[in-house]
């Protein structure tokens, strides 16, 4: 067992099903540096990159590397649906880009190290390959940016996400 196993353990489990995510924007919603609508928003990004992410994996089928190359236990549960894409990472990026629109860069890095943090955890511990995880990265920016411009409309969502 490596020093960063329980560190990259952690991360897997803090991605998971996007609680942590949603703890964000409640806090920022509490503290009055977003609004309880974005924190609906990210509610539903969290579901809706779960979702899109699970109809993604049925239509690839894609194994999970456990199942395919002999390695040493993986390190967390290995689910029994497809690899590609990575549902936390999906998550993770979506929530990422939702929370750091219009925010100044600190909080921006911030909000992308913990999202690529979570995403890299899927492929140390032994569940994911890294295209599954850039490849649910891809997916979520790109439901992420979808769902700003449904909810906000075109021309605000080149604004921030407090914006208007």
């Amino acid at each position: 067992m490596g020093w960063l196993d329980p560190v990259f353990e952690g991360l897997s489990l803090l991605g998971s099903l996007g609680l942590i995510w949603i703890a964000i924007a409640a806090v920022l919603a509490l503290t009055g540096r977003s609004s309880r609508f974005d924190l609906l928003v990210v509610m539903a990004a969290t579901a809706l990159g779960n979702l899109s992410a699970y109809g993604v994996r049925l239509a690839v089928d894609r194994p999970r590397p456990p199942t395919v190359y002999p390695q040493p236990d993986p390190l967390v549960r290995v689910p029994l649906d497809p690899s590609f894409p990575s549902g936390h990472a999906t998550m993770a990026f979506a929530c990422a880009l939702l929370l750091a629109w219009g925010r100044p860069f600190r909080p921006v890095l911030a909000l992308y190290s913990l999202a690529g943090a979570i995403a890299f955890s899927r492929v140390y511990v032994g569940v994911h390959y890294p295209l599954d995880v850039l490849g649910g990265a891809l997916l979520g920016l790109a439901l992420a940016t979808a769902l700003r411009w449904l909810v906000r409309g075109p021309r605000r969502s080149a604004r921030g996400l407090r914006a208007g």
